[in-house]
């Protein structure tokens, strides 16, 4: 009972924690979803914008280019105001010409540029100013020249100018918005996810954009990566991002790892739970032994307290009988069934106390114990002893290893109703000496070959059922060796194996 109780008990707690499991799976891919659909919606702003820089920047390419052209046709065309017009009109992209000798023959929108007027300011000043203005339009020009962005103008026959421009003020502002636009887009991606391990990767997932809570290991091992994406596969969808220009994404998470340790809390408190079932009921078996081992103890010390006043007394009348001239034989065999009593009354004194093992022959005790059993049974019980010639040695009780005999061999005259026979079986193998007694009773069902060494377990109608567990105890408590059931067959006997080591 307590242990269905115990199961009911951890069954509720389970369903109990998996429903709890299940709710917080739900909120947290609630969540989840919510934090992908913003992500979505910021990757559409990212893509949006990523469409208007780029249009921007086909703008000014388109400006630069229609500049050169008007610079030209001020060389070639007779009517030069249109052209004046449109060179004028660029007033935002910065723009240095330079000749075939590689000298600068102009340049436009140069940004920190110093425009001065000659008569308001002095000649010193003026250089100065010059020089600043020099070394701004060969630094511009550096950098435009490293970025590559140059137009030829072919303004008469073979000769060329060279226009080399970069973006404009504004164009730059906007690319650096965009660029803390991306930045702050990876890093929501990242930080948005609380707990949950995220990878924000390229289309083929051959470059780690940003990821968040995920061990430095991991990420630094591309089979690891590759395992982990799979993984990540597995649990959830991974959302797209389109950034624009051909240019996609891709995000993979999966569940945080609180939510990874509450899945695994069900069978954690199981085997917490179990464990503490399982040492309860070692405790309660432990007491309830300890408990039956008091029993016994006081049972067998009033035993052999009780048994030791009337044996004094059997042991004088026993004199007087040899002085009234009784025959010896008959008080011969009083005189031995009162030894006997006296070593059943020595035997159940030294229960509950470690009996001192002496060196002896085993065959010897056996043999003894077979021969009086066999006199004081029924002629239809055959008794039979096989052995082999030399000693089997071992330490040994004898008055007590002989109560198990004695047991074993009462318990089989009663299996067979007294009618049958009994074979005692030594040997000595492996440094172990084993005795078998078998019987041709009534056998022993296979349920049941554990029970019958339990206290209280009896198929007769009388007895306390203790013989079998008494055995038991003195074998394998106080001698150290095992006792069992063999083999046993319902209806044609059993055998009941001893080991002792030698």
């Amino acid at each position: 009972m307590l242990f269905v109780v115990a199961l009911v008990i951890i069954g509720l707690a389970i369903w109990y924690t998996n429903r709890l499991v299940q709710e917080v799976a739900q909120q947290e891919r609630e969540q989840v979803e919510l934090w992908a659909q913003a992500i979505q919606r910021k990757a559409k702003l990212v893509n949006y914008t990523s469409k208007l820089f780029q249009d921007l920047q086909n703008e000014e390419l388109k400006r630069v280019k229609l500049w050169s052209e008007a610079t030209k046709s001020l060389i070639s065309s007779p009517d030069i105001s249109l052209a004046l017009k449109v060179v004028e009109a660029n007033t935002k992209i910065p723009i240095v010409r330079i000749n075939e000798d590689s000298t600068i023959s102009g340049h436009r929108n140069i940004y920190g540029y110093i425009e001065y007027r000659s008569d308001t300011i002095s000649g010193e000043e003026k250089e100065q100013i010059d020089a600043f203005n020099d070394s701004l339009v060969q630094a511009n020009l550096k950098e435009m020249i490293a970025l590559g962005n140059r137009i030829d103008v072919n303004y008469y026959g073979d000769s060329y100018n060279y226009l080399y421009y970069k973006d404009s003020r504004l164009f730059t502002e906007l690319k650096n918005t965009f660029h803390d636009l991306q930045e702050s887009f990876i890093s929501e991606i990242v930080s948005d996810a609380a707990n949950t391990p995220v990878l924000y990767v390229n289309a083929n997932t051959s470059e780690i954009i940003a990821s968040g809570n995920i061990d430095q290991n991991i990420l630094e091992n591309p089979s690891k990566v590759d395992a982990l994406i799979n993984e990540m596969k597995g649990e959830n969808e991974p959302i797209l991002v389109d950034l624009g220009n051909d240019e996609q994404h891709v995000i993979y998470y999966q569940d945080s790892n609180l939510l990874n340790r509450l899945k695994t809390y069900p069978f954690v408190m199981l085997i917490v739970v179990g464990l503490f079932v399982l040492i309860g009921y070692w405790l309660f078996s432990i007491s309830r032994k300890s408990e039956q081992n008091q029993v016994w103890v006081g049972m067998s010390k009033e035993t052999a307290h009780q048994l030791g006043t009337p044996l004094s007394s059997l042991l004088g009348w026993i004199e007087v009988l040899r002085s009234l001239e009784i025959p010896d034989s008959m008080v011969d065999e009083m005189e031995k069934d009162v030894k006997r009593l006296e070593i059943i009354t020595d035997r159940f004194s030294k229960i509950g106390a470690k009996p001192n093992l002496i060196e002896d022959d085993v065959a010897e005790v056996v043999e003894g114990m077979v021969t009086y059993l066999k006199n004081r049974s029924s002629s239809k019980v055959k008794f039979s002893v096989t052995r082999s010639d030399e000693p089997m040695m071992a330490a040994i009780n004898a008055p007590l290893f002989g109560w198990v005999i004695e047991n074993l061999c009462k318990n089989a005259v009663d299996a067979m109703d007294g009618n049958g026979s009994i074979d005692v079986a030594m040997q000595s193998e492996q440094g172990k000496v084993i005795i078998d007694v078998s019987d041709t009773g009534k056998g022993i069902p296979p349920s049941k070959r554990k029970a019958v060494f339990e206290p209280g377990y009896t198929s007769k109608k009388r007895g306390w059922g203790l013989g079998l567990s008494l055995a038991k105890r003195i074998i394998e408590q106080y001698h150290g060796g095992r006792i069992f059931v063999s083999h046993s067959e319902v209806g044609k006997g059993t055998t009941f194996r001893i080991i002792l080591s030698s």
